[in-house]
């Protein structure tokens, strides 16, 4: 019997960390895992691709382009310093959390998050954002990420003037 505990210890022990690193994923409370470079497919005079990751809701990211299609096709990137493990996405939709500044501009509606690991790999997932005011929460999982490109698939109020707006995306996750 001793034996047999021996070898199932034995090759338990490479998925021993695996099964810690789950449990704490499950359990334990993301932090903060700040990305240190950010680009945009365009952006309007005054409202760089930086003040959506600048952990201001006041300040937001337009691209260039205005009018019925506003936003469709356009994106945020960021890359991380060192891989991180991401678990979840924080998006502020709009020009601000106030409800009147917020309506002001066009808003994303659905995005398509790409997260790009260390070795090259990648993992996509589409998000639908709720046409609301304040901070949204998503389960967004990926190991190693080193980048990550959020691209707008739909919006809600689009028109003529108007352009698209984000006013923050936040990620939360591990560090190694």
């Amino acid at each position: 019997m001793l034996i047999v505990v021996a070898c199932g210890v034995w090759f338990a022990l490479p998925h021993v960390s695996g099964w810690f690193g789950f449990a704490k994923d499950e359990t334990g409370t993301p932090e903060a895992v700040p990305p240190t470079r950010f680009r945009a497919s365009s952006r309007a005079p005054g409202h760089p691709a930086g003040a959506a990751f600048d952990g201001f809701n006041n300040r937001y990211w337009a691209p260039s382009a205005a009018g019925p299609d506003t936003g469709v096709g356009q994106y945020l990137e960021c890359d991380f310093e060192q891989p991180v493990r991401v678990l979840k996405l924080v998006v502020l939709s709009g020009t601000s959390a106030k409800k009147d500044e917020f309506l002001t501009q066009a808003r994303p509606a659905r995005i398509t998050v790409l997260l790009t690991s260390a070795d090259g790999s990648r993992v996509s997932k589409e998000i639908r954002v709720k046409d609301q005011p304040g901070q949204q929460t998503f389960d967004l999982r990926g190991s190693e990420i080193v980048r990550a490109r959020l691209t707008t698939d739909t919006t809600y109020g689009a028109g003529p003037g108007r352009r698209l707006a984000v006013a923050e995306v936040e990620f939360f996750g591990r560090r190694p």
